[in-house]
């Protein structure tokens, strides 16, 4: 069966020798492999191997593969997959943005009818002009289905609209929904043939193309358009004045172009990643979604569903870039989608769903394989009466233990199948035995130590009094076991600047006591008994030094600080406790004191585009690199609040703490009165989160593939051991995973998640998250089963980590000729034959460019002058810890507009595309991606509405400078809006700042940087121009 992916006809010309366009240096094959994500050279293409299903045949000598037991096979004889039907809406073989075809483009109605198409194309034929000069004709006329102005030709006459047409048999519902079409025409049926240009049938996607429509204009060149890819884009800017050279784009080639006509594009006629989740939501949203089918795409982040665990994880835990993963090595090397996993073993789960139950065996501890050691879950497969099960990691056939030994019934399953969740749920803990402990003993609970730096800067600002103040109400919330009374973590407090000054807290203490170290160089803590305190206990003592401190250094003229010496006082503290712990570090400045760990100034703008530009977020290695290891060792995670005012050599302070589960906030130029809402949310947040301490995290396989890669705040001492010092609720580690040999449709592919963890009690557990994929010898439906979310975490984190010992040139061209290759692979194996002029995306993957465009723009990887050094490198560490929901609101903030809200209504207005044409004068619009939050006010606001939002009587009167909170007034306008904002921040992981622009001002281009569909400020291309640039690189590959 043919698959047909969203199909595209695109109105701009494909680049060929002499026609102008792009130059070719820009999506070729790097000179060797570097990272790629199997590990290849980009490759053109070679025939289908065996076992890939072109159009309908199925490989020779083998009868049609099975398709309804992909999805629905039960692999689980233990039941937990023993249900016969999928759960209401998740239906098994959904592709994740499946939709009714074309009703998200309503435009669409304007399509000529293939007779009129056919007809100019017959027309064109017996006209045949030499073969260049056709493919110039075909290439200038380009038009998507009718999206844009209407095509220049005559009006049709009655009696050719009415026509006979052809191709109408109905096509097969999509997900369950009736079929739409527009003009009540119904799309060609499956595997009909297609005229050449004209939209192939529907398979896992939705087509959009039309008819191919010639044109006869006027010639047209182009200006260049610089940018960080290295190639050039023909085709007009497609948003805003087109006045001069183009700012962003893409770089190289002659300076002018020669370009054939174009018209204006309509950007509705391109995939829209609001409407793919406006539509996921309608369809999925408010369901209970059922883990009980294998390999079934669970809804999107965007939407809003409840989790009902029946035997697998559920996907707050754990998402893939595909959920059916391709038989062989050969398949996988031939599509290029990665295969990976993102983990957030800790995630948060909602009110409504249940939370994680916790198994006791008592002191034999958890039941084992003997040989791969994975842990009892629903895949094991129970025989010989229930006296032995065979593992479904590694097929080794263990004995039961007489104490865990149940009868089976009369379908093989055991009887107590339902009353242990590891035998029928897909996430579980274990209590763990002493065996799992430290040294064979019990953990001591954990502590968090908070180190304040008391120089010069954080004195003046007012920074330390907000620390001391915010703290004496904070520790009373700190993290505690469900039910417990109070928290047993326990609290001690540094300052310091050149020297640090550790404090005796005893509750027995009338005054606290501080006892100060100036030898940086041999760090050792001073005092054991009173420095690590219950905050219940000696609550007195320190408020009394939380009130002392900013007064004891309020005349300091200090200004030097230490930073290697704090991280290790804080180690050696713990150490002594014999306990793991976090530190709370606040910072200002680069440590410049002599003492180890010292920085200096190695911020070199010269070096961004050159081969050296990757040493500028390489760490400095020496104390740091031990420092790592030493706190890995103690389980001492690390959270680092810098407040800095110039360079402070973000890749080297931030080393640490990315390498022990914990995070790095920024406030550059901190004052109290603008950012210090914005620090003391996130500080707040950070205080309070669940956590786990001194984890290790293995990710087990069934046999024929396994994880080789990981991604995340993480430290690797060997090839399978994730050790972090802490894990906690927005911690996601990234696995990729390669074959090691063939997989089998039937059984297809399990994994779990093991985490061994303390909790904030105390104890040692096991925290386990099972997962089942299928496997496919069909590419078709590999693609059908992608998560564009996932995968772009996947690329997000792979690039970054490439940038550490790549040119950053390269790491972007491999992700461009990634980008490709996938959409090239699905074009020539899955879709059906069609125009070379049609671009054909897989119905899952066909807002992916958006968001591979969007992550070429990011700081990080735009590679331009104008951007910190800092800010570069603080980007790449906040994105290495992301889990899927963080990264796709990163990469496609949501744009909401407020100026037309129905105040009487409970739900957040529908997003718009992220462009500039969006924007009007007379809107107020509110733009999130879960850093920032920005209130946009048009030129021409209506007066009436900033009244009711500001209290001022016009925007002329309103100041926006250092305002970054809206007053709460009592109207309907401003109760809706402060309700908007509380409900997107309690979605998002980090507090966002709220930052007020007016259109025009000077504070907007910082807001510009996110319409991500645009040229970007520092570089980048458009979403149109790189769509059109990906479309010839597939055609390239293709010939």
């Amino acid at each position: 069966m043919s698959q047909q992916g969203y199909v595209a006809t695109p109105p701009y010309s494909q680049a060929q020798a002499g026609i102008g366009g792009y130059n070719t240096g820009f999506g070729n094959p790097p000179p060797q492999s570097h990272y790629g994500v199997y590990g290849s050279p980009p490759q053109a293409y070679s025939t289908a191997p065996t076992g890939v299903l072109k159009p309908p045949a199925s490989p020779a000598g083998m009868p049609p593969p099975p398709t309804s037991s992909q999805y629905g096979a039960q692999i689980q004889q233990n039941g937990a997959h023993g249900y016969q039907h999928p759960p209401v809406g998740s239906a098994p073989s959904m592709s994740p943005y499946g939709q009714p075809p074309q009703t998200a483009y309503q435009s669409m109605a304007q399509a000529p009818p293939p007779t009129q198409h056919m007809t100019n194309q017959m027309r064109a034929m017996t006209q045949a002009p030499p073969p260049a000069q056709q493919l110039t004709n075909q290439m200038s006329g380009m038009n998507i289905a009718g999206y844009g102005q209407r095509p220049m030709h005559a009006p049709q006459s009655p009696s050719s609209a009415a026509a006979p047409q052809p191709y109408q048999t109905p096509q097969p519902p999509a997900m369950g929904h009736p079929p739409m079409s527009p003009l009540g025409q119904q799309p060609p049926s499956m595997g009909s043939p297609t005229p050449m240009g004209m939209a192939g049938p529907p398979g896992p996607g939705v087509p959009l193309g039309g008819s191919v429509h010639h044109q006869a204009l006027g010639p047209q060149s182009y200006p260049q358009q610089p940018g960080p890819f290295g190639g050039q884009m023909a085709g007009p800017q497609m948003t805003g004045p087109q006045t001069g050279a183009f700012p962003g784009g893409f770089t190289g080639g002659p300076s002018q172009m020669a370009g054939p006509p174009q018209k204006k594009l309509d950007p509705d006629s391109i995939p829209s990643t609001t409407q793919v989740s406006e539509d996921d939501q309608a369809r999925r949203g408010g369901q209970v979604y059922a883990t009980n089918v294998r390999g079934q795409v669970p809804p999107l982040v965007t939407t809003n569903f409840t989790v009902q665990d029946q035997g697998n994880a559920s996907p707050r835990f754990m998402r893939c870039t595909t959920y059916s993963f391709p038989c062989t090595a050969d398949l996988a090397k031939q599509c290029k989608v990665p295969l990976a996993a993102v983990i957030k073993p800790f995630a948060t789960l909602p009110q409504n769903e249940t939370p994680l139950y916790i198994v006791n065996h008592g002191e034999v501890g958890p039941i084992r394989c003997n040989r791969c050691k994975a842990y009892m879950c629903p895949y094991m497969q129970f025989i010989d009466g229930g006296r032995r099960y065979q593992c479904a990691f590694c097929s080794c056939v263990n004995e039961v233990p007489a104490q865990y030994f149940q009868h089976l019934d009369h379908m093989g399953r055991r009887m107590d199948l339902y009353e242990r969740p590891e035998l029928s749920l897909g996430s579980y803990e274990f209590i763990a035995t002493l065996d799992y402990c430290r040294n064979n003993k019990p953990p001591n609970p954990p502590a968090y130590i908070f180190m304040i730096d008391v120089s010069y800067t954080n004195i003046k600002s007012g920074l330390v009094r907000l620390i001391c103040q915010e703290l004496k109400t904070l520790l009373d919330r700190l993290p505690k076991e469900e039910g417990a009374d109070s928290s047993v973590i326990k609290v001690g407090f540094v300052t310091y600047n050149k020297i640090l000054h550790f404090y005796n807290v005893k509750s027995a203490l009338a005054q606290p006591q501080m006892m100060v170290v100036s030898d940086v160089a041999e760090m050792f803590v001073p005092l054991l008994d009173g420095f690590l305190v219950n905050f219940n206990e000696s609550r007195a003592v320190i408020n009394n030094l939380l009130d002392q401190i900013p007064d004891m250094f309020a005349e300091t003229n200090e200004s030097e600080t230490v930073f290697a010496p704090v991280i290790q006082a804080g180690v050696e503290a713990l150490k002594a406790a014999e306990c793991s712990g976090k530190l709370f570090i606040f910072h200002s400045s680069m440590p410049t004191a002599e003492a180890p760990g010292k920085l200096k100034n190695r911020d070199d703008r010269k070096l961004v585009g050159t081969e050296k530009e990757k040493t500028l977020f390489q760490s400095q290695r020496g104390v740091y690199e031990q420092l790592v290891k030493d706190c890995v060792a103690q389980g001492c995670c690390v959270d680092l609040f810098l407040f800095p005012n110039q360079y402070v050599d973000m890749a080297t302070m931030g080393d640490v703490p990315s390498h022990t589960g914990g995070s790095v906030y920024k406030y550059s130029n901190f004052q109290v009165d603008v950012d210090g809402r914005h620090f003391l949310n996130d500080l707040r947040r950070d205080v309070e989160k669940s956590i786990g301490f001194d984890a290790i995290m293995r990710v087990r396989t069934g046999t024929g593939f396994r994880a080789t890669d990981f991604f995340g705040t993480v430290y690797m001492n060997n090839t399978t051991d994730v050790e972090m010092a802490a894990v906690d609720c927005d911690n996601a580690v990234t696995v990729e995973f390669k074959h090691d040999d063939t997989l089998s449709e039937e059984s297809g592919a399990v994994m779990q998640c093991a985490l061994l963890y303390t909790t904030v009690s105390g104890q040692r557990r096991l925290r386990i998250h099972n997962l089942s994929l299928n496997c496919t010898s069909q590419l078709s439906e590999l693609y059908k089963s992608c998560e564009t979310d996932a995968l772009i975490n996947f690329f997000a984190k792979s690039a970054y980590q490439a940038m550490l010992s790549q040119p950053m040139k390269t790491v972007r061209e491999i992700l461009v000729n990634q980008t490709a290759h996938m959409l090239a692979c699905y074009r020539k194996n899955c879709a059906s034959p069609s125009a070379a002029s049609q671009l054909i995306l897989p119905d899952a993957m066909k807002v992916f460019p958006v968001y591979m465009n969007s992550l070429l723009k990011t700081p990080s990887l735009v590679g331009s002058g104008d951007l910190s050094t800092d800010e570069r490198a603080f980007f790449r560490l906040m994105v290495m810890a992301m889990g899927v929901e963080e990264t796709q609101i990163l990469l496609y903030p949501r744009l909401i507009p407020l100026h037309n809200m129905d105040v009487s209504s409970e739900s957040i207005p529908q997003a718009l595309r992220c462009s500039e044409e969006r924007l009007s004068e007379t809107g107020v619009f509110l733009l999130e991606n879960g850093l920032f939050m920005f209130l946009w006010l048009g030129q021409a606001c209506p007066p009436d509405l900033i009244q009711n939002l500001f209290n001022v009587p016009s925007l002329g009167h309103l100041t926006t400078e250092g305002q970054t909170s809206l007053p709460a007034l009592d109207n309907p306008h401003s109760r809706k809006l402060h309700s908007i904002i509380s409900s997107i921040s309690q979605q998002r992981a980090k507090s966002m700042k709220l930052l007020i622009v007016k259109q025009k001002d000077r504070g907007e281009t910082l807001f510009r940087q996110h319409l991500v569909e645009d040229k970007g400020l520092h570089g980048g291309a458009s979403y149109m121009d790189f769509l059109c640039f990906v479309h010839r690189e597939i055609r390239q590959l293709l010939t």
